[in-house]
């Protein structure tokens, strides 16, 4: 599920919309066939809709861009990762909730 404040990203837009952002960015590494994605996806959701101008939101499908899950490890989903400058700061695997999500966020 992916709001309207969601970036849904591809091999072409991955390192110009999450590398070179200004904002920190948060990724949801997803995939259709995964329940837990859904919950986790609606979270993000709404964390993107209320962060408008603070952090940018963004997910990947692992199916459809497996390059990309490769070079960052992604094993297992529901995965979020925050960048910060380029960079890869946290991860979270697996099911959480929206505090933890957010606490990754600002730390």
């Amino acid at each position: 599920m992916a709001g309207e404040n969601v970036i849904e990203l591809t091999d072409a837009t991955f390192d110009r919309e999450v590398l070179e952002a200004e904002l920190p960015v948060l990724v949801d590494f997803t995939a259709t066939w995964c329940q837990p994605c859904i919950t986790i996806g609606a979270m993000v959701a709404e964390i993107a809709d209320e962060n408008v101008g603070r952090y940018k939101v963004a997910k990947v499908d692992i199916d459809d861009c497996p390059e990309i899950a490769k070079r960052y490890g992604i094993r297992g989903v529901p995965t979020v990762i925050v960048f910060e400058s380029g960079a890869k700061k946290r991860q979270y695997v697996g099911m959480t909730n929206r505090e933890t999500l957010l606490k990754l966020l600002e730390a």
